[in-house]
């Protein structure tokens, strides 16, 4: 038995008409690319070398980097790292977005690392949410020696 709710909404979204909500077209389809978060974002740093920033293409500055891994290297960049910012200095990038870019810059550095997907991304998550929880910790440490220090 043919589903015709189902081929009524695919023949309205390909002929356009059906409105962007009722639309059923993945997470992926409407987020930038890579490059484009490169060229939006990134780039400011990374194509210059800022802060040591390692340069788009310089494969011996990526080298250590690609080496810890896509979710390891992106989950730290995410929540910022050594002069990096968290989100790159965007904080209006989505972590997909993010991690696009991320991959984008290490596969021009010899990487080959694919535009992440979703089990990528649950391990990114989880990889930046072990960072934050570090900082957390050491944030705290931190706030009890100033506490000691005043007594």
């Amino acid at each position: 038995m043919r589903n015709t709710r189902l081929d009524v909404l695919v023949a309205i979204t390909v002929l356009g008409l059906c409105p962007p909500a009722l639309a059923q077209t993945s997470g992926k389809d409407t987020l930038k690319s890579g490059e484009r978060v490169y060229t939006e974002v990134c780039a400011a740093c990374h194509g210059t070398g800022v802060a040591n920033a390692p340069k788009l293409r310089d494969r011996q500055a990526w080298t250590p980097l690609i080496a810890e891994g896509q979710h390891v290297l992106t989950g730290h960049a995410w929540v910022g790292v050594r002069a990096m910012p968290t989100k790159g200095g965007n904080p209006d990038l989505k972590l997909a977005e993010f991690a696009r870019a991320v991959a984008y810059m290490a596969s021009n550095a010899g990487g080959n690392w694919p535009d992440p997907d979703a089990a990528m991304l649950r391990k990114i998550a989880k990889e930046a949410e072990e960072r934050l929880e570090q900082q957390i910790r050491d944030a705290q440490k931190m706030k009890k020696e100033l506490h000691q220090m005043s007594r």
